[in-house]
């Protein structure tokens, strides 16, 4: 029997506060009331527990987990630019780091169909090993994968991060491994700077990076048929046991954060594509919330996704190969020679 799908957050995401930045309390407050009217589609709501000190460390160094912790009971305040720490902010980074692990737990046990989402904040993936960033304080997609890897003894994790930045802490995490293959959409030029087209990992990990750089004004078109035509032929190949997305939704129309062009249809298809690679592979599939700033658009487009991963109807992924994906096929077939 397939398990119901299942939805984790924790009330300490409200207590990550950081006043009026775009990474603020009111999109998981759009979030959940959007939600609500849907009933949670039917998924099982779960709080996230703590993530154990023993998991973060396979990604963070001890020193840098006692320094945001540190950090954070001193008052906090701004580690960068872009990146605030409030009192109530190591709590609620242990509970984001806490529930991806957790989505991976279920999802791995739950066998074949197993879907879920882990909405929580502060987001995840531009946090290194060492440095908080963009956001982000623990790199919470990074730390479910490697404890799949690491403590439920998969081989093969497949991280497609959809968000409009380049995840570049995640990439960097993965750089030399070549048991996650980490594959990036993103908006460039953007913030970080990073994820060009010819970083492609290195050692073990080479060839299991990809990078899919895509113009500003990009929009449902060609995301699904970079998802149709290129993500989806090499995961077929790579044949991963676990599938997450680094599920962020400001490459939408309406976010003030970047200049993409995708809806919530586009997020609905580019869902239910994933989902049908995952059902094809035999495989569970799990999304962590990632960025996203017009707050409604982003709610909706949330729901969309969670509606898409149950397994109904799969929408119309739209015409012929775009344009950006015969190019990233043509780069990519130096790693994937069986690409078509």
């Amino acid at each position: 029997m397939t398990p119901r799908p299942v939805f984790l957050s924790h009330p300490s995401s409200l207590d990550h506060d950081t006043g009026g930045h775009p990474e603020s309390v009111q999109r998981l407050l759009a979030l959940h009331a959007e939600l609500e009217r849907h009933d949670y589609l039917g998924y099982e709501r779960a709080d996230s527990p703590l993530a154990q000190r023993r998991v973060l460390e396979r990604v963070h160094p001890g020193a840098y987990i006692d320094s945001i912790a540190e950090f954070a009971a001193a008052g906090g305040g701004e580690l960068d630019a872009d990146t605030i720490v409030s009192p109530g902010s190591y709590l609620a980074a242990l509970h984001a780091a806490g529930g991806a692990v957790e989505l991976v737990e279920r999802i791995v046990s739950g066998g074949a169909g197993a879907v879920g989402f882990s909405a929580h904040r502060p987001p995840g993936h531009h946090a290194l090993p060492g440095r908080a960033m963009g956001f982000c304080l623990f790199n919470n997609i990074a730390i479910a994968a490697r404890h799949a890897i690491d403590e439920l003894g998969l081989e093969r994790v497949l991280v497609l991060d959809w968000d409009v930045h380049h995840g570049n802490g995640t990439s960097d995490i993965f750089w030399e491994d070549g048991q996650v293959l980490f594959i990036s959409l993103h908006q460039w030029p953007l913030y970080p700077g990073s994820g060009r087209a010819s970083d492609v990992g290195r050692g073990h990990g080479h060839g299991a990076t990809i990078n899919i750089p895509v113009p500003p004004g990009t929009g449902d078109d060609a995301y699904v048929s970079l998802l149709r035509d290129v993500v989806a032929p090499v995961a077929r190949i790579f044949c991963p046991q676990l599938i997450l997305i680094s599920a962020g939704y400001d490459a939408h129309l309406e976010d003030p954060l970047a200049d993409c062009a995708v809806t919530d249809a586009g997020y609905a298809a580019m869902a239910a594509l994933m989902r049908g690679i995952a059902q094809e592979l035999g495989v569970g599939i799990g999304c962590v919330l990632e960025g996203g700033y017009a707050v409604h658009a982003l709610a909706r487009s949330v729901a969309a996704t969670m509606s898409s991963l149950l397994p109904v109807q799969a929408p119309d992924l739209g015409p012929s190969v775009h344009p950006l994906a015969v190019d990233a096929l043509v780069r990519l077939r130096e790693f994937w020679p069986s690409l078509g």
